[in-house]
């Protein structure tokens, strides 16, 4: 969580007068650091003046576009490199650690998010015809990837931003540039992953389906044996292409979203360690304990306390 500031630098330019612009625009939207909601539900604009350590959170589905500094995504042992030359895609809910790698009050690290609407997905492979889903995502793909940006979506993306500063037009013309925003990603470099997530009993598609089922029940036993009946999975095929697309098992899934829950119990609604613990599934507070500080780097109390700390 970021320290909300008053500094407010503008942009340095850049080499693209539309990368140049999107940084002017969002520095100027935003109030300073932090992450805040935009007049476009889906759109979250970002800002930190200074360079984090990595911290552990729940992607949902989104594109992510980096106008300004760098900033790299950990999932499993992979890593994942995105700045204002590239996009990161997360096509499923993803726990990952991310770290602000290039800021400064002078140049602060500037970015974009927008939700990806997977029906708006779905609608546009049905447009595309038979043909778009040939090429999906095969074996061994995770559900995060860096492709390059390209000046088409650069292009729709500052439609998108400019409209923030046109109330009248922002509900009429929004839809379309967010349209054609996810088009542009379904047809780019490695959109085929993102493809994969409409087709009927698809890989990712399955994934999707089994990462929903455990987090309607993430507080409950998981039986990989009711999991993959669940999405018409044999277990063993289950595990694999759960690993593949997550890069870990549906139980260290299970874990990561039960602590991430827990650390929101404490912070957002005052609950105690143990019984932030209970609340999530947990049995063991001892067990709760240590497998919190080995994900966020400190016990329970004390985490929160220092979060809370950085607001104050």
């Amino acid at each position: 969580m970021q320290l909300q500031t008053k500094s407010k630098a503008m942009p340095a330019p850049a080499a693209d007068p539309r990368q140049q612009e999107l940084s002017e625009r969002i520095a100027r939207l935003v109030p300073g650091d932090g992450v805040h909601g935009s007049a476009w539900e889906s759109l979250t604009l970002i800002q930190a003046s200074t360079p984090n350590d990595g911290l552990p959170s729940v992607y949902e589905p989104c594109l992510c576009v980096v106008v300004q500094g760098s900033k790299r995504a950990l999932v499993g042992d992979r890593v994942f490199h995105y700045d204002p030359l590239n996009y990161l895609v997360v096509s499923v809910t993803l726990p990952a650690v991310g770290q602000i790698l290039e800021a400064s009050p002078e140049r602060p690290y500037l970015c974009l998010r927008l939700d990806i609407d997977t029906e708006e997905v779905s609608r546009l492979m049905l447009d595309l015809g038979p043909g778009a889903a040939t090429a999906t995502a095969g074996a061994g793909e995770p559900g995060l990837y860096v492709a390059s940006m390209s000046g088409a979506l650069l292009d729709a993306l500052l439609r998108l931003v400019r409209l923030l500063d046109e109330p009248r037009e922002l509900p009429v013309l929004a839809p379309a540039a967010c349209r054609e925003i996810h088009y542009r990603v379904l047809m780019g470099e490695l959109g085929h992953r993102l493809r994969d997530l409409a087709v009927h009993d698809g890989r990712t598609q399955r994934v999707a389906r089994a990462i929903e089922w455990i987090r309607s029940r993430f507080d409950q036993s998981l039986r990989i044996e009711s999991l993959a009946e669940a999405v018409h999975m044999s277990p063993s095929s289950l595990h694999h292409q759960f690993k593949a697309v997550t890069a870990m098992s549906p139980l260290q899934f299970q874990k990561q979203l039960r602590l991430h829950e827990a650390r929101r119990l404490m912070f957002s609604e005052g609950l105690e360690a143990a019984s932030a613990a209970h609340r999530v599934g947990y049995e063991s507070p001892s067990q709760f304990s240590r497998e919190y500080r080995r994900l966020f780097g400190a016990p329970p109390r004390r985490e929160v306390r220092a979060m809370r700390g950085v607001l104050e």
